[in-house]
């Protein structure tokens, strides 16, 4: 879980808009009395800007799919947690939480939904802490589900305000681009020191969420990408095909292993390989301009 302020692209795009407009009208002006030089203008014409539109309708169609199985895992969870079935419900916590981790900036841009599902135990208030965390803390460190029916059943209905809210929200390339590049920053500065997971040590599960929802949002934009900077292009392809070669010698089963088996050496390099990603992944929106 974390803030941030994201800035729209709209004013940018618009004013790149007007001044193309108005260099054509100066050009149109300038041609009677000088025919010479409205030859020159006629070849520095402004490109148009880029329309992004395709772009953000295929990222919103992937968040909100990844929110219908988010909502659908989630509530498999929350039963398991109500029924006190503490092996199934331990289980269904971090599959259920990586649909949430693919697609959190999306939920970090709605208000208090984020805190509400994700935040950990000191990033609150204890009277206001509610949502995974707070359920996890039962299930690991007290191995219990009593008394947590109620936090059960606040979170599903906060996965669904999320579901409900998520086709209203204001998408654009800026926030896809800034999202995937937080994503990976969230996880080289905090989440690599196992603070997220804090109880069940499965960090790795969204470790390898957050990645995947970076990667979506790069392969959304890879084919303008690949026309501006084909060479940055394939640097970033490259990069995210190394760092889930890395995360993939930690699976076991559907899963992966408990965060505690890493050894230091191990953890240092994945948040190396992980900055490795992230600085050449910043540089995608000055390229697109966004």
């Amino acid at each position: 879980m974390r803030y941030k302020v994201v800035l729209p692209t709209g004013l940018l795009v618009a004013s790149l808009l007007f001044s193309g407009c108005g260099q054509k009208e100066d050009t149109a002006a300038d041609a009677k009395p000088t025919p010479p030089a409205a030859a020159d203008n006629a070849g520095t014409a402004p490109a148009s800007a880029p329309d992004f539109s395709a772009a953000t309708k295929q990222y919103r169609s992937f968040a909100i799919e990844q929110c219908d199985l988010f909502v659908k895992e989630t509530e498999k969870f929350t039963n398991a947690v109500k029924a006190g079935k503490l092996e199934e419900a331990k289980q269904l916590y971090a599959p259920a939480r990586a649909y949430y981790e693919r697609i959190e900036p999306v939920a970090e841009s709605l208000g208090d939904l984020d805190p509400n599902i994700d935040a950990r135990i000191n990033d609150v208030d204890a009277a206001e802490w509610r949502g995974f965390h707070r359920i996890e803390k039962a299930l690991w460190e007290d191995k219990t589900t009593a008394g947590q029916e109620g936090y059960a059943d606040q979170l599903l209905k906060d996965a669904q305000l999320l579901r409900a809210k998520i086709e209203t929200i204001d998408l654009d390339a800026s926030l896809m681009v800034t999202g995937a590049v937080e994503l990976l920053n969230e996880v080289s500065s905090s989440k690599v020191t196992g603070e997220e997971e804090l109880y069940s040590h499965t960090d790795l599960y969204d470790f390898a969420a957050n990645v995947e929802g970076a990667e979506k949002i790069f392969e959304i934009l890879r084919p303008e990408l690949a026309k501006k900077d084909a060479g940055l292009e394939k640097e970033i392809g490259e990069r995210f095909a190394a760092l889930k070669q890395e995360l993939g010698a930690f699976k076991k089963g559907d899963g992966y292993v408990d965060y505690t088996e890493l050894n230091q050496d191990q953890i240092r390099k994945l948040s190396q390989n992980l900055d490795a990603l992230a600085e050449p992944l910043s540089n995608m929106g000055k390229i697109l301009g966004v």
